[in-house]
Parts: structure tokens; sequence; C-alpha cells
């Protein structure tokens, strides 16, 4: 622990001139005083924390400072960097995969079902481009969050005409078309910050947006650099929080310097062992007239130099020898990489072994901990800043459009968002594990198809169907629990007439049922 910044005053060199022995108790009475109004170790100013420079800066105000060229240099990181580009692209398949897919969740199960394929029908041609679908719109937007700090989502209104199944599409624009030097105090008390408008109660009204990219160098293309106006309710900005802000910046930023770090020591170990590997030895006392292969260039002292190639011979005077070159060894290159990506991979907040596949210093336990906390912090992001920020307003514009153009009577229709399920480590375990929990009432059949990525209602729609064809055809499976028990022994069947009111939908609290050679019971 450092001491603080005591001062030796003229007082206190007089003491100790007189009286040393007091001189060293006034001294640390001092101290003790110092140490008992210094509330945190991190907070002291002395010596060993001279060079610490911290500012007070609003959130805002330092990304408005640095966003740029975080942008820019993580973007050059994941274009040029391994380590960066797999650890956004673990990031994004660990939050989005494969989708994440809404599920009408109204009263109405009529409106649901019409809800549902509507949105499964306009999912699909929803890109304003027409390069992909909902997921991989979402996909993308992921990935510019983390990569780029944030991202715009723009609603775009089509005509019925169009052939949407919806007259709506969504539009993705990058951070870069955001006006972050738009200033400004509107007439009724409102401002604008960065190129983000606030009212008078400080909520969001508009964006202030170039229409074209600013750092579009096409050739033959005039770029409009008016930044002009757009509704707040017609874009969604996504973007992780940290602090009370209003953009983002990319994932990767506290990993920059080490990704800079262990690039630069790579390329200069790496031209090390290219220059000792083309130095093979060097003559001494050669003759002066005698030739070498490869193009002869001398020194200052006239002495002979083969090219830097490999195989490289030079020749020296004097001396009647030849030296082999031999080149030194690096101990610890194999640790120092190692602790450097890991750190990187912290920086990122994904596990080292999920970016760079080393799995040597792993075993099962130690994975599936360090795959727990990781899903824990995916999951928080699905559910605190992806659904609530991107995925839920897309969904209200969609109702919105299919309401506007006649396709549902109302636009009161919630959305249950399934994520996409987590890679079982241990399949067999964890599916048993679901089973007691379902069988315990800890959760539902719903819910644990829900968490595999499926849709319930599909799932057991599905299941009947295929039941019913299973009865069709006289098969009974081991996989059937009307039929086999969890033991594989044969259930005992019910009448036929009971089987046919389950069918229709007629078998009550008092339906009857009578096994083989049995009067008929109430089945409840």
């Amino acid at each position: 622990m450092e001491a603080p910044n005591i001062r030796w005053g003229l007082i206190d060199r007089a003491v100790a001139a007189i009286a040393p022995r007091a001189a060293a108790k006034r001294y640390a009475a001092r101290i003790a005083l110092g140490n008992m109004r210094r509330a945190y170790d991190g907070a002291v100013k002395g010596r060993l924390t001279k060079g610490w420079h911290a500012a007070g800066n609003a959130a805002d105000s330092e990304i408005a400072a640095a966003g740029a060229t975080l942008r820019d240099r993580m973007r050059d990181l994941v274009r040029n960097n391994p380590i960066a580009a797999n650890a956004v692209q673990v990031l994004v398949n660990n939050m989005v995969g494969t989708g994440i897919r809404p599920r009408a969740a109204s009263s109405s199960k009529a409106l649901n079902k019409k809800v549902d394929a509507l949105w499964k029908r306009w999912s699909k041609r929803c890109d304003s481009d027409g390069h992909t679908d909902f997921h991989g719109l979402v996909s993308l937007a992921v990935r510019e969050m983390i990569e780029g700090g944030e991202v715009f989502a723009i609603r775009r209104r089509r005509r019925m005409r169009d052939g949407l199944a919806v007259p709506l599409q969504i539009e993705l624009k990058e951070a870069d078309h955001l006006d972050s030097a738009k200033f400004g105090q509107t007439a009724d008390g409102g401002r604008i910050a960065y190129g983000i408008e606030y009212d008078s109660e400080g909520r969001r009204r508009a964006y202030w947006m170039f229409p074209d990219h600013p750092g579009d160098q096409t050739p033959t293309f005039t770029r409009r650099l008016e930044s002009v106006r757009m509704d707040a309710a017609r874009v969604a900005h996504l973007f992780e929080r940290q602090r009370i802000q209003n953009r983002g910046v990319p994932w990767g930023t506290p990993a920059m310097r080490a990704l800079r770090d262990a690039d630069d020591w790579q390329t200069a170990e790496l031209v090390r062992k290219k220059t000792e590997a083309c130095l093979v030895g060097i003559v001494f006392g050669a003759d002066e007239d005698q030739q070498s292969i490869a193009p002869m260039i001398q020194d200052a002292d006239g002495n002979r130099v083969e090219q830097f190639e490999p195989g490289l011979i030079a020749y020296a005077r004097g001396g009647k020898d030849i030296k082999f070159n031999q080149p030194s060894s690096t101990a610890g290159v194999s640790e120092w990489n190692r602790v450097q990506q890991r750190i990187i991979c912290a920086g990122f907040r994904t596990p080292y072994e999920l970016v760079t596949g080393d799995l040597s210093q792993t075993n099962f336990s130690s994975s599936r901990v360090g795959l727990n906390e990781f899903r824990r912090m995916v999951e928080s992001i699905q559910w605190e800043t992806i659904i609530p920020m991107l995925c839920e307003r897309i969904w209200a514009w969609f109702l919105d459009a299919a309401y506007t153009a006649g396709l549902i009577p109302h636009t009161d229709v919630p959305a249950e968002w399934a994520a996409p399920k987590f890679e079982s480590v241990n399949p067999l375990q964890d599916a048993t594990a679901d089973l007691v929990e379902t069988r315990a009432g800890f959760a539902t059949i719903a819910q644990n198809i829900a968490k595999r990525g499926y849709d319930p209602k599909e799932s057991l729609e599905e299941t009947a169907e295929y039941a019913e064809m299973l009865d069709l055809l006289g098969l009974i499976l081991d996989s059937d629990p009307r039929k086999v028990t969890q033991q594989g022994l044969a259930q005992k069947p019910i009448n036929e007439e009971f089987a046919r009111q389950i069918a229709v939908g007629e078998a009550g609290p008092a339906a009857t049922v009578a096994l083989p050679g049995e009067a008929p019971r109430s089945q409840t």
C-alpha cells in the first residue's frame, strides 16, 4: 500500500533535530490521520499514481470524442486480425444463431394463428436490400453493434401492390450515418446533441442522419452529405448501455491495444526468424575472383555479401574458414501468446477456448463452468438489449403496418420471443434433467420446447399429427408415451369410444373409459 503524500515541513525538520523520537511519532500520527481520511486506495494521489490521469467526462462526451476512431480501428482489426474476427463471430453465433423467433400471444387463438402466419410470410422478404430474411437482419444488426458499437434499423413503408405479405420493410444503417456534429436548440425547449434530437423532457424525438454513407468513395457517385431529420418512431437504435449514455462503442475496445501489440510482436518475431533462416554461413578467406551464384554486393570495407534470401552465404576477407549460422530459439512463445490471447478474449467477453479453439488446458467440468457464465451474459444481452431495443420495435412496426392494411383487427398482440437454444455439452444428462423438471412441475412442456428454439404450438400440433398417422398405420413405437411406458412396457389400451371423443374434443370430466373385460369407469 502506498503511503499518503505527507510533506516533511520546516517544523518537522526542527523537531527531528532536537527530538527525533517525537518527530517520528508526529510523522506517524500524520500518516494515520491521512489513512483515516482516505476512503479508497484507488483514489490515492502519490508517486506511484502520478501518471494515472482519469477524466470525469460524461459518457456521451467521451464517445463523441473517440467513437469514430474506435469504430475505424475495430473494423480494421476484424478485417485483418483472425482473433478479433472470430471473437465477433462467436458472439453473433451465440446471441442470434439461427434466429430469435416471435410467437403471437394474445387471448385469441384465431388471431394468434393469423398473425403468426402473416409474420412467417413477411419475415422472408422484410429486408429492404433484398438480401436476407428477418433472422439475417437481426444477425447483421448484432454484428454491427459488436463491431461498430451501434446500428440503426429504419422502418420503410411499402405499398400493397409490391407483393409483400405486409407493406413494410426494414433497412439497416451503420453508425456513420448519424450526424454527430449536429447540435442545436429547438423552439419548444428541446435540444439536438450529437445528431439526436430530444424534446423538453429528454425523450428521443428524431435522428439527424446522412442519406448516404459519409465514407462511400465509389467513383461517379454523388454523396448527399446534408443530414436530414428522421422521426424517432421510424428508427430502432441498437447499442449496449454500460453507462447513462445515448450511443455505443465497439465491444472489443478494451482489447484493442492487446490485439495490436500481439500483431506487432508476431510480425517482428516472424521477420527475425526469416532473417535468421536467410543467412546460412560466412566464408572467410575467399578468393577475390571467386564468383557467387547470387547477385553480389559489397559492404563499406569491400566485403562481398550475398542478397538476403533463403540460402544466403556471405564472403569475408582474411582467414581460411567457414562458419555456419545457428538460429537462436525463443523460449516461452506459446505461453506468451496464450496469455495475450486470454487478455484479448476477456476484452471481448468471450471464452478463450471458443475463440482460439485451444482446448488443451480444459476438462469437462471447467468447460461447462466457463460456458455457463458466458451463456448468462449472452442471455442478459438477448433479453435486455436485442429483444427490447430491436426485435420488439420491429414487431410493433409489423403489427401497425398489418393493421393499417386491414389484415388484422387491432395491434394489441403481444409477442413471446424464443432465443436460439444452446448446444448441450452432455445431451443425455441435460435431457434427463429437463424430463425430471417437467414431471416435477418445475417447468412445462412448452417451456422446455421453447428453450430449444422451437415453437411449442407447432411442435405439439406436429406430434398430434404424427400420433394420428401412427394409429392409422397400426404402428407402436417406443417413443409413443400413450402406448409404451418410460420403462418400455406396453400401456393398457383405452376403448375406441373414448379415443374418438379425445380426437374430436368431446371428452370431458365425465367421459367414461373401459379397459378390456371391465365395466366403463369415469375418466378424469
